[in-house]
């Protein structure tokens, strides 16, 4: 039976983007500490599934609450479900994210909206929301989930980074406004994972998935949860997404952007059948494929 941290017992972590993944990975990870948890993503089966299995392996109260946070309203909606709950959330992670490859001119404009919607709106509208309350109490946590690829421009993946280049400059200055306070805000920098983010980007044919070393979403939420417990503003996942980092900004802009287009490129070996390894993850590209027989977005 697990160990039950009574400090946390009566805490609640709200998680986006919770059914596959980083945010399945950090939803054990919060379970495992004894915090409840609300889980909150697009499709109801999928969320369910994760539900009840959460359930069935720790002792915590979890909460499924769909939403689809590319609608401009779900992020208000979302809060106020929880307030009518009579919920207090004590962190957020703003884990939902995706992104589109291809050449800017033609990827879908609607795809490339939607993508911001995602990233930054509904990211940033969460934060203001659950921050104002935890500023009433003087305590709580964020997490916001970045990325390597927000620390340079990347070629055909352009919206995506420059998405996650938002997340990092809002959370750096998110962290300085916060630092007399009670609240904490820490920004997880993963590299390339090993996820159905390259499905739904329709990024699995490129250099970077199909021939470089994926980072484990266990891994990666590890070092997330283990920063946002010790109040770090930022945490860099993994060894060659350090070094990656630090390249970008030895090399400046101009050689770090050609490098990040040299991954995303097409491989020789695209084309060749390839699933994902993490467990959660495969489950989800399979829902996907059940019920549209591609690989654009999430669940319907």
């Amino acid at each position: 039976m697990p160990t039950i941290n009574k400090h946390n017992r009566n805490k609640y972590c709200l998680i986006t983007g919770a059914t596959s993944g980083i945010g399945f990975e950090l939803a054990k990870c919060f379970a495992a500490d004894s915090y409840n948890l609300i889980l909150v993503a697009r499709n109801k089966q999928r969320l369910q599934e994760v539900t009840d299995l959460l359930k069935q392996t720790y002792t915590v109260e979890v909460t499924p609450v769909p939403k689809d946070l590319f609608r401009p309203a779900a992020a208000r909606e979302l809060y106020e479900t929880t307030k009518e709950m009579g919920i207090t959330v004590d962190v957020l992670v703003n884990d939902a994210g995706q992104g589109e490859w291809g050449p800017f001119v033609e990827t879908s404009i609607e795809r490339d909206i939607d993508i911001i919607q995602l990233n930054i709106i509904s990211l940033l509208s969460l934060t203001k929301y659950y921050l104002e309350d935890m500023l009433q109490r003087n305590e709580g946590k964020i997490l916001q989930v970045g990325s390597e690829a927000g620390t340079t421009p990347m070629p055909l993946l352009s919206v995506y980074a420059a998405t996650k280049a938002f997340v990092l400059s809002f959370s750096a200055a998110l962290s300085n406004e916060l630092k007399d306070t009670g609240i904490t805000l820490t920004v997880l920098l993963p590299g390339a994972t090993d996820t159905d983010f390259f499905h739904k980007a329709h990024q699995e044919d490129t250099y970077v998935y199909r021939e470089t070393a994926l980072a484990s979403p266990e891994e990666v939420a590890k070092d997330g949860y283990e920063a946002l417990m010790k109040g770090e503003n930022k945490i860099i996942s993994g060894a060659k997404t350090k070094m990656h980092v630090f390249m970008n900004d030895l090399l400046g802009t101009k050689a770090s952007t050609a490098n990040a287009r040299k991954q995303n490129e097409p491989s020789e070996k695209a084309g060749e059948p390839v699933t994902p390894g993490h467990a959660a993850s495969r489950v989800e590209r399979e829902r996907i494929n059940e019920r549209t027989g591609g690989s654009d977005g999430d669940l319907p």
